[in-house]
């Protein structure tokens, strides 16, 4: 790879929101969203959430579901699943019986990676872990248990979903991530300490500013399959393009080559499209039916 496109690769990094075009219009399912706050004594804010719940949660007051949280990638929020279309698309895999009736949970991660930030201020893994998941699941009708706990996410967000899955094995029975922003080794950075400042701030500032390669290395998911244990009864699904604008592709496939490696069972695929909007709409049911089986409500759980 050329130094230009490293570089180009790492200032664009972070650019990668998706836009909120409809997956798909009609009338609205029997299922419901709500959107409120959760307070948060480890960030000093309250963090926006938004839940889409299953179509007879209402009706059925005694029964308890599985819960999948789901991660947006940079420059989205909480709401991206409901400004684009997710809701009804969603309704429609249950009305078709492709997946069954679970919970699907959306943070706002801010531009957080979904980790614990360099600095120490902004400690977002320790709020998911700690207080959201407990919040959730202690005010839902949630199974609280590994096996009926999946994540999933979108570029930064699968990225977020990686390493938090991987961090946290013993909380999550499924994790899957579409187009996660993964790069096994960090580019050398050539230039001014002002164009690393301004990745920094591209990044959010998670990883430093200026990055800190250490600490970027650190928090990889690549480097924890490397270091961790083998994740065990960790059902593992992703995908990424590949035409995908910032080479996230290479990277996906070295991730599953080194999950190979080690040994760990994985479901990878490499599918035509780009790092858009259109091609995570057109992979989620894939994962949702994979999720769907790993609590399983459908045909063909592990």
């Amino acid at each position: 790879m050329s130094r230009a496109r490293r570089r180009a690769i790492i200032l664009s990094f972070a650019l990668f929101a998706f836009a909120a075009i409809p997956i798909r219009t009609g009338a609205a399912g029997p299922g419901r969203a709500e959107c409120r706050t959760v307070a948060s004594k480890i960030l000093g804010h309250p963090v926006a959430y938004c839940a889409i719940l299953p179509s007879n949660y209402d009706s059925d007051k005694t029964a308890d579901y599985p819960v999948l949280y789901f991660l947006h990638g940079l420059g989205g929020n909480e709401q991206l699943l409901l400004n684009s279309g997710g809701m009804d698309l969603i309704q429609d895999l249950r009305d078709q019986k492709k997946i069954g009736e679970f919970l699907v949970v959306a943070p706002n991660g801010g531009r957080t990676f979904y980790i614990n930030s360099r600095d120490g201020k902004v400690r977002y893994e320790d709020f998911f872990v700690r207080e959201f998941i407990p919040y959730i699941e202690s005010h839902y009708r949630i199974r609280a248990e590994r096996k009926t706990r999946g994540i999933t996410g979108v570029s930064m967000g699968g990225y977020g979903a990686l390493h938090l899955a991987l961090r946290h094995p013993n909380l999550f029975g499924a994790l899957s991530a579409h187009s996660p922003a993964l790069i096994e080794k960090l580019p050398t950075m050539h230039g001014s300490t002002q164009q690393a400042a301004a990745v920094a701030m591209i990044l959010g500032g998670a990883f430093g500013s200026p990055i800190d390669p250490a600490f970027w290395e650190r928090e990889s998911p690549f480097t924890i399959v490397r270091t961790g244990p083998r994740p065990t009864g960790l059902q593992i699904y992703f995908d990424c393009g590949t035409d995908d604008e910032y080479g996230f592709n290479r990277g996906a496939q070295q991730f599953h080559d080194l999950l190979d490696r080690r040994g760990i069972p994985n479901d990878f695929h490499l599918y035509p499209g780009g790092h858009e909007w259109s091609y995570f709409a057109g992979h989620l049911p894939a994962s949702l039916a994979f999720h769907s089986r790993a609590f399983g409500l459908t045909p063909g759980a592990r």
